[in-house]
């Protein structure tokens, strides 16, 4: 009969406890899942505006920029949907182009002028698309007891630029 009772404090005791790694695990499978998610979202925006045709990198309110923006984000250029992932903007997102260094051979934050890429004052197309959140997106882990600060997710995708 002692027996019995020890084994139900143990699992009293050890049941809290269990209860917390297992919630956890889940919301790092959030977290997981939203990284993942994000670099899905970047990925297609990369891709999508580096197949468009006489796109402005220098102009931030370019249209081209814009639309693919929105439909990485929503699924459509006009954004009359909500997003894929909750708070997340056009603004938070980053689009910027490299070319390669001559020198070094490394890929560089390209300049937006006549030698650099800014193709409506003669400048030559990028090398390179970079997406990112620069900032980050805000993840709260939501374990009970346990007050943590926001995660900030800071995916970023390269891409060859294929477009002119």
């Amino acid at each position: 009969m002692r027996r019995r009772g020890s084994t139900v404090v143990e699992a009293a005791l050890f049941t809290p406890i269990l209860i917390l790694l297992l919630m956890g695990l889940v919301e790092l499978g959030r977290v997981a899942y939203t990284y993942v998610a994000l670099q899905k979202i970047l990925y297609n925006l990369a891709r999508y505006v580096g197949t468009q045709q006489g796109v402005n990198f220098c102009d931030e309110s370019d249209a081209s920029v814009t639309a693919a923006k929105n439909v990485a984000l929503t699924g459509n250029t006009e954004a009359t949907t909500d997003p894929f992932i909750a708070n997340l903007t056009a603004e938070q997102i980053q689009v910027r182009i490299e070319r390669v260094n001559a020198e070094s051979g490394a890929l560089e934050l390209c300049e937006c002028s006549s030698m650099g890429c800014d193709a409506s004052a003669g400048g030559l197309a990028p090398d390179a698309i970079v997406v990112s959140i620069p900032e980050g997106y805000p993840v709260t882990l939501r374990i009970p007891l346990l007050l943590m600060d926001p995660i900030p997710l800071k995916p970023q995708v390269r891409l060859p630029y294929g477009g002119t």
